[in-house]
C-alpha cells in the first residue's frame, strides 16, 4: 500500500463531499495502514489545525454518530499545505513534505482539479523525481471535449506517468451494484446461456437526476449531457452489460472486452442520428416538492443556450451475441425522479398455454436512489379461477441495504480510493477505453452539427421529451419509467 495519498483540489466540493468521507471510512474501518500519510493542497492560505478541523466537520456532516476520537486520529493523518502548481517552488516544498521522516517510498497523487491544469502538475512532479514508478496519479473527469482534447490531456499525462501507473476513475464503477453486476454475470452460471440476442429482447440503460445546472452552469453549457454524462458513466455501464466474459478479474483482460464493445457500437452518422437519438432541454416546471423550478436557459442565465439536458440514444452492438438486439441509453437533468438503473427485457415464451398475451420476464439492476436487483417473474395469480389459469407479475428481489442488515450505503469513491492505494487498476478506466468512447460520442455531436438538431423542450419535473418515445416504440418497445 502507498505510504503517503496527496490530494490536488483539497478544499473543492469533491474533496468535501467524497473524498474525505471516503478516506475517513477506510481508515476507521482499518483499510490503511499506520504509516499511510494524507497531504492536503490547495492554493488558498491555512493554518494546519485549522484544516483539520475543517475535515473534521466534512466527516461528521458525512458519518453519522462519527466517534470523536477516531476522527481525531483520522485527522492527525492530514498535512495542508499551500501549493501554487503553476510554480516550480511549490513542488519544491511538495516534495520536502512527502520525503519528510523517510516518507515518500510509494505515492499516490489525487488530481481532482481542472484537466486544464493535469499538465501542468505532472510536469512539476516530474521535475522533483515523484512521478517515477512505483508512483502513480488518479485524474478525474472529464479528460477532454472531444478526441481531440481528450488525446492531448492524456498525452501530457502520459509524459509523465507511464499508462499502467495512471489510474482514470468514473466513480460509478465503484458502486456496489455496478461490481454485482460483474458478479451476477459471472459468478452464476443460469444467466450466461440466455445473455445474448437469443433470449434478450432489448437493454435499457437509464441515469435521470431531478437536479438542473446549479452551480455548474459555466461547465455544462459547454459539455452538455452527451459529454458529461453518456460519454462515461453510460457508456461504462454498457460495457459491463454487454462485454465477453473477461479470462480473469485483471485490468487488462476487463478492459480488453469493454474496447471490444466500444469498437462494436454501430455508428450513428447524419443519415440516421435523427432516427437514433433525441436532444432534450428542461424548460420551467416543477421540482420533486412540488416547488417551481427554472428553465435551463434561466438556470445559466443564457437565452440562447441550445445544450442538452437530455440525451436518448438507440444504440446497436455489431457482434453475433447482440446483433438486433436495441440498446436504449438515457439520461436527463430535472426529470420526474432520481434514479439509475439497467432493465434486461428477455423475449416473451415463444407459445403462451395460459391464454392472453405471453409476458417478458425483466431483470431490473437498480443503482440509485437504493442498490437492489429484482427479477420479475410470472406467478401464478393466487385464489381460484373458472377460467384457466391467471398470472400475475412477481418481482424476486435482492435489496443490498436489506441484506447488509440496514448497513451504511458505502461512497463509491471508499473501493476506487482503496484500490489506488493498493495498485489495483481493474475498476479503472483505459486510455483506449476513452478514445474509443470519445470516437463513437464524436460521431454523434457532428452528426447533431451537421443535421442541425436541436434540443426539444420538456418540462422540468416530467420524463424528458415526448420524442423519446419514437425511439423505443419503432422497435414496439416502451422506456421503463
Amino acid at each position: 500500500m502507498a505510504d503517503t495519498f496527496v490530494l490536488f483540489g483539497a478544499t473543492g466540493d469533491l474533496a468535501r463531499r467524497m473524498l474525505f468521507p471516503s478516506l475517513y471510512f477506510l481508515h476507521a474501518e482499518g483499510h490503511l495502514e499506520e504509516k499511510t500519510r494524507i497531504i492536503a493542497c490547495a492554493r488558498s492560505a491555512r493554518e494546519k489545525q485549522a484544516f483539520r478541523e475543517e475535515v473534521a466537520a466534512m466527516v461528521c456532516e458525512r458519518a453519522d454518530g462519527a466517534q470523536s476520537d477516531v476522527v481525531e486520529a483520522f485527522t492527525k493523518r492530514i498535512h495542508y499545505l499551500a501549493i501554487d502548481v503553476t510554480t516550480p517552488e511549490g513542488y519544491g516544498e511538495l516534495a520536502a513534505a512527502i520525503r519528510a521522516d523517510g516518507g515518500g517510498k510509494e505515492v499516490v497523487f489525487y488530481l481532482s482539479t481542472s484537466p486544464s491544469i493535469f499538465g501542468e502538475v505532472c510536469r512539476g512532479l516530474k521535475a522533483q523525481g515523484l512521478s517515477e514508478a512505483p508512483h502513480r496519479c488518479v485524474v478525474e473527469k472529464p479528460i477532454g471535449y472531444d478526441l481531440e482534447s481528450n488525446i492531448r490531456i492524456n498525452e501530457t499525462v502520459a509524459q509523465s506517468f507511464s499508462e499502467e501507473r495512471t489510474f482514470r476513475i468514473d466513480h460509478y464503477l465503484g458502486k456496489e451494484t455496478v461490481q454485482n453486476l460483474i458478479a451476477l454475470r459471472f459468478g452464476n452460471r443460469i444467466f450466461e446461456p440466455l445473455w445474448n440476442s437469443e433470449t434478450i429482447e432489448s437493454v435499457q440503460i437509464s441515469i435521470a437526476e431531478t437536479l438542473g445546472a446549479e452551480g455548474r452552469g459555466g461547465y455544462y453549457d459547454e459539455y452538455g449531457a452527451m459529454r458529461d454524462m453518456m460519454q462515461n458513466h453510460l457508456v461504462q455501464l454498457l460495457c459491463l452489460v454487454a462485454m465477453e466474459p473477461p479470462s480473469s478479474l485483471s485490468a487488462e483482460a476487463i478492459r480488453n472486452e469493454k474496447v471490444k464493445v466500444l469498437r462494436s457500437l454501430a455508428p450513428i452518422t447524419e443519415e440516421n442520428v435523427e432516427a437514433k437519438t433525441i436532444r432534450g432541454q428542461y424548460t420551467e416546471g416543477f421540482d420533486p416538492d412540488g416547488g417551481k423550478a427554472a428553465s435551463y436557459k434561466a438556470d445559466v442565465e443564457n437565452e440562447e443556450t441550445d445544450t442538452e439536458t437530455y440525451v436518448g440514444v438507440a444504440a446497436e452492438i455489431q457482434n453475433w451475441r447482440w446483433a438486433g438486439v436495441p440498446f436504449y441509453l438515457e439520461t436527463g437533468k430535472r426529470m420526474a425522479e432520481r434514479k439509475t438503473q439497467v432493465v434486461i427485457a428477455f423475449k416473451p415464451v415463444p407459445h403462451s398455454i395460459f391464454g392472453g398475451d405471453a409476458s417478458n420476464n425483466e431483470l431490473h439492476i437498480i443503482l440509485q436512489p437504493e442498490e437492489r436487483i429484482t427479477l420479475q417473474i410470472m406467478n401464478k395469480k393466487p385464489g381460484i379461477s373458472a377460467d384457466g389459469m391467471p398470472l400475475e407479475e412477481l418481482p424476486l428481489n435482492l435489496s443490498l441495504v436489506e441484506r447488509n442488515n440496514g448497513a451504511r450505503r458505502r461512497i463509491a469513491y471508499e473501493q476506487l480510493i482503496l484500490d489506488a492505494l493498493t495498485n489495483n487498476p481493474s475498476l479503472f478506466v483505459q486510455r483506449d477505453e476513452q478514445e474509443a468512447s470519445w470516437k463513437w460520442i464524436d460521431a454523434i455531436a457532428k452528426a447533431w452539427s451537421d443535421r442541425g438538431v436541436s434540443a426539444k423542450p420538456y418540462r422540468a419535473g416530467t420524463n424528458g421529451p415526448s420524442a423519446k418515445h419514437v425511439l423505443t416504440e419503432r422497435n414496439g418497445h416502451s422506456w421503463y419509467e
